[in-house]
């Protein structure tokens, strides 16, 4: 599954290495991509939104917006 986070709290760019460590430290995670404000990550049914929002709280950002891609066919 491929998730779309939008996050705020990223005030400068090592923020983003912080954000990749809590993803990825999340079971489940594959794959995680972070930019400024957003990331997209590969993950297992299994992951929740409520996983997700508690990792990236211990590095002091936020979950505003959580989008499920759908695969292409």
């Amino acid at each position: 599954m491929r998730l779309r986070l939008t996050l705020e709290g990223m005030l400068a760019v090592h923020a983003k290495r912080a954000v990749f460590m809590a993803l990825a430290g999340v079971p489940g995670v594959a794959n995680a991509e972070v930019e400024m404000g957003n990331a997209t990550i590969e993950c297992e049914n299994q992951v929740t939104e409520a996983t997700l929002r508690a990792a990236l709280e211990t590095v002091g950002v936020r979950l505003t917006a959580l989008v499920r891609e759908l695969p292409t066919l």
